[in-house]
């Protein structure tokens, strides 16, 4: 089983479908906007994959954020912080046989599903 997490909007998550089309791969995807988003989904996530990797500090939401909710950022905050905006999660989060990836690119991807 294959499901991606994102937002439909995003490109990049358009062009991880598009990869996962175009190479014949079954897969479900999770909008956050429209299908929900709970924090023990992102617990799930962060005890696959890194909490801060999970936060995309490069998006208009979390330059947003104070300078004082950017400073005490811990794992617990965070978290929190992504259910209140989904937009902050980078994107995609794909799970794959049981295994977290996050992010996208054709490399990445080839490489995951090769095995």
């Amino acid at each position: 089983m294959t499901t991606l997490y994102g937002i439909s909007n995003c490109d990049t998550i358009k062009k991880a479908k598009k990869y996962l089309t175009n190479n014949n791969i079954d897969f479900n995807f999770h909008d956050y906007r429209k299908d929900g988003i709970s924090l023990d989904m992102l617990t799930e996530f962060a005890a696959h994959l890194d909490w801060q990797d999970l936060l995309n500090k490069r998006g208009t939401t979390y330059r947003q954020l104070s300078a004082e909710q950017k400073q005490h950022l811990d794992k617990d905050t965070a978290l929190a912080i992504l259910v209140a905006q989904p937009a902050m999660i980078k994107r995609p989060v794909l799970i794959y046989n049981n295994s977290y990836h996050l992010g996208f690119k054709p490399a990445q991807y080839d490489e995951i599903f090769a095995s």
